[in-house]
C-alpha cells in the first residue's frame, strides 16, 4: 500500500494567490541574499546608472534598493504586485531573453512574505507609493518622488515564521547580501553601487569609463583586489557565435578554495556546472592538488543559444550546444596560459621578501637607542653564506654555493636574466636588470621536458597496446550508447572500444604506457564525468600524469652541478616554453627580486 495515499479521494482546491506568492517565494527568496539579488537585477534591466542599497540585521529587518532608472506610473504600480505581470517579455518567445527578470514573480513573492513599499517616478509622471504586507496590497497614493524606484522591504518573512528559523547569523546573511552585490557589480562596470549595513557603507563602486576590457579591469580591481588584476591574463576568442571574455589569474596565483571563480552568461551571474567544470579542465595541469584558479568569465551569445527558464532563482542555464560552450572555455584558457609562457604569480615574490624582512628587536636597556636587527627563519643568515665564496678573506667558504665568471654573453636585459651563481646544487641566481632571480633547476627542467613530451604525443598521437583478451565492461544500455558516443575521442588517446551487445561493450586497446590500467573502473568514472558535467578528461588527466612522471625522472635532478653556459640555456628555454612558470605540480619555479626592495631590506631606501 502507498503510504502516500490517503484512504479517501482527496479533493482538488484551487489555492488562493497569497498561499501560491509564499509558495513561490520559497524558490525565489531563500535568504535575504536572495531578495537583494532580484530587487537590483530589477533596477538593472530598468537602465539604472546608480544603484543603492542598504540593509539592517542582515537583511532581516529592513532592505532598501534604490535606482535612477525609468522608473514606474502610478497605473503601473499595482501590475506590477500582480503575479506573473512583467514587462520584460511578451510571452511569445521564452528564449528570446535579453533581461535579468522575465518570471514576473519576485516582487508580489516578497509582498507574499514581507512588508513591501514601492516608490516610484517616471518621466513625465506624477511620484506614487503601493505597500503591500503579507500579500494584501493598499490603494496606491501619491508619493513625492525622484525619477527611479525605491523599494523597501521590512520584516522579511514575518508572514512565514517557519523560515527565520533557517536564517544565519546576521554577520553571515550581511556577507552573503555583501557577495551578491559584488557579483552583480562585477558584471555592470558602468553602474555605480553602494551597499550600507545598518548605516555603516560596506561596499562601493563607483561607475566607470572608458571601452570594454578598460572599464572592466577597473572594476575587478575594486572587487577582487589589485592583486587579481596584476596577476591574470585577459581572455577574448569567438567560436560558433559564443563569445568568452574576461580576466583568467596565473596558476601561481592560486585559491585553497573555488571562492575566485566568476562565471556569467549574458551578464547573468550563473553557476553551472559545465562552466565550472570548464574552467577546471582549462588549468587541468598547471595546478597543484587541492588547489582551485581564480577567474572571471563573461560568455555572450544569441539568447536563442541558451535557456536561462531552468530555475525560478535563474542561476542555472542550459545550452543549446554545450560541447561548443565548453570547449570554447576549456580552449580559450589553455592558449592563454600557454601564452603567458614563463609569467609567474607577483606574490611569490613578496612572500619570498616577507622570508628575508629582519624582525627589529630592542637590544639591551642601556644602549635602548640603537636597533638590533635578528633575521627571520635564517634566510638572511644562508644567504650570507652562499656569496660567501665571492666574499674574499675573512669568509668561510659554503660548499653548497658557486659563483660563475661574468664573462658570459647571456643578455641581463632578457626577461630571465643571465646566470651568476648556482647554490646548494639546485637554486640558479640569475641577475636582471632590474633585480634578481632564483630558479628552481629541477622544477624547472621538469615543466620543459613535460611540455616536450606533450607535443610530441599531439603530433605522434598516443601510442596504443592491444590487449591480448579484450576486457568486458557490462553497462546499462544508456550509458554503453554514451561511452560509445565519445569512442572516436577515447581512441585518439589510446582507448579504443566497440560494442559487444546489449549494454556490454569490449576494450580492445588501452595507451601503452598505462601499464597498469583497470579499464572497467575507467570507463565508470569517465560515464560519472559524462553524467555529471557533460564530458570527461579524466583518460586525458591520467596519461598527463604518467607524461608528468616521465618528465620528473627525466629532468635534471637536485643537487647536480650545471656549468654557467647549462645555467643560461636552461633560462633561455623556460622563455620561450608555454607554462614554464610553474612546475607539473602547479608549484613555481622562479621568483624575482626586484633591486629596490633588496634594497630597503638593507635600510639602503626608504
Amino acid at each position: 500500500m502507498n503510504s502516500h495515499a490517503p484512504n479517501i479521494r482527496p479533493i482538488i482546491r484551487q489555492l488562493d494567490e497569497t498561499t501560491a506568492n509564499r509558495i513561490a517565494a520559497g524558490e525565489v527568496v531563500e535568504r535575504p541574499a536572495s531578495a537583494v539579488k532580484e530587487l537590483v537585477e530589477n533596477a538593472l534591466d530598468a537602465g539604472a546608472t546608480r544603484i543603492d542599497i542598504s540593509i539592517e540585521d542582515g537583511g532581516k529587518r529592513l532592505i532598501r534598493v534604490g535606482d535612477d532608472g525609468c522608473g514606474m506610473s502610478p497605473e503601473d504600480l499595482p501590475l506590477a504586485m500582480a503575479r506573473h505581470a512583467t514587462s520584460k517579455i511578451d510571452g511569445s518567445d521564452l528564449l528570446a531573453i535579453n533581461s535579468f527578470g522575465f518570471r514576473g514573480e519576485a516582487l508580489p513573492s516578497l509582498g507574499a512574505v514581507g512588508r513591501l513599499t514601492i516608490t516610484s517616478r517616471a518621466d513625465g509622471a506624477d511620484g506614487a507609493v503601493i505597500a503591500v504586507a503579507g500579500g494584501k496590497p493598499s490603494p496606491v497614493r501619491p508619493a513625492a518622488a525622484n525619477r527611479g524606484t525605491v523599494v523597501e522591504l521590512r520584516d522579511l518573512f514575518f508572514a512565514t515564521p517557519a523560515r527565520l528559523k533557517f536564517m544565519r547569523t546576521e554577520r553571515a546573511e550581511t556577507q552573503a547580501v555583501a557577495e551578491t552585490v559584488r557579483r552583480l557589480a562585477m558584471a555592470e562596470p558602468w553602474v555605480g553601487f553602494t551597499l550600507s549595513a545598518d548605516g555603516r557603507e560596506i561596499f562601493r563602486a563607483d561607475a566607470e569609463q572608458g571601452e570594454l576590457f578598460g572599464a572592466l579591469q577597473a572594476r575587478l580591481s575594486r572587487v577582487m583586489g589589485r592583486d587579481f588584476i596584476d596577476n591574470s591574463i585577459p581572455i577574448d576568442a569567438e567560436r560558433d557565435g559564443l563569445t568568452l571574455t574576461g580576466f583568467a589569474a596565473l596558476p601561481t596565483y592560486s585559491r585553497g578554495a573555488a571562492v575566485a571563480q566568476h562565471v556569467y552568461v549574458n551578464g547573468r551571474p550563473v553557476r553551472d556546472k559545465l562552466l565550472t567544470g570548464a574552467l577546471r579542465a582549462g588549468y587541468m595541469d598547471v595546478l597543484a592538488s587541492g588547489r582551485h584558479p581564480a577567474a572571471v568569465l563573461y560568455l555572450t551569445c544569441d539568447p536563442q543559444m541558451v535557456d536561462v527558464n531552468v530555475h525560478p532563482a535563474k542561476a542555472e542555464v542550459r545550452f543549446r550546444d554545450p560541447t561548443a560552450a565548453r570547449g570554447l572555455v576549456v580552449s580559450a584558457l589553455r592558449h592563454a596560459l600557454a601564452n603567458a609562457g614563463h609569467r609567474a604569480s607577483s606574490t611569490i615574490g613578496d612572500a619570498t621578501l616577507a622570508a628575508f624582512r629582519a624582525e627589529p628587536v630592542v637590544a639591551q636597556p642601556q644602549r635602548a637607542y640603537q636597533m638590533e636587527y635578528r633575521p627571520s627563519g635564517g634566510a638572511i643568515r644562508q644567504a650570507f653564506e652562499a656569496q660567501a665564496p665571492v666574499l674574499g678573506p675573512g669568509f668561510s667558504e659554503a660548499p653548497t654555493a658557486r659563483s660563475e665568471p661574468v664573462e658570459t654573453a647571456a643578455p641581463m636585459d632578457a626577461p630571465l636574466g643571465a646566470a651568476r651563481a648556482q647554490v646548494h646544487e639546485n637554486y640558479i641566481i640569475s641577475q636582471t636588470e632590474d633585480g634578481m632571480i632564483i630558479v628552481d633547476q629541477h622544477a624547472a627542467h621538469e615543466r620543459l621536458v613535460y611540455e616536450r613530451l606533450k607535443a610530441q604525443a599531439e603530433v605522434s598521437g598516443i601510442a596504443s597496446q592491444a590487449l591480448l583478451i579484450p576486457e568486458i565492461v557490462e553497462l546499462s544500455e544508456g550509458d554503453a550508447a554514451r561511452i560509445m558516443a565519445i569512442a572516436d575521442e577515447l581512441a585518439g588517446l589510446g582507448l579504443v572500444i566497440e560494442p559487444f551487445g546489449g549494454g556490454a561493450i569490449a576494450v580492445r586497446e588501452a595507451p601503452a604506457m598505462l601499464t597498469r590500467l583497470n579499464a572497467a573502473a575507467l570507463i565508470r568514472d569517465i560515464l560519472d564525468d559524462l553524467a555529471d558535467q557533460g564530458s570527461s578528461d579524466r583518460l586525458r588527466a591520467r596519461i598527463d600524469a604518467v607524461l608528468s612522471s616521465m618528465a620528473c625522472h627525466g629532468s635534471v635532478r637536485s643537487g647536480r652541478r650545471m656549468s654557467a653556459d647549462e645555467m643560461n640555456a636552461l633560462l633561455r628555454e623556460m622563455e620561450r616554453t608555454p607554462r614554464s612558470g610553474q612546475c607539473n605540480h602547479g608549484r613555481p619555479t622562479w621568483v624575482k627580486l626586484n633591486l629596490s626592495d633588496i634594497e630597503r631590506l638593507f635600510g639602503r631606501k626608504e
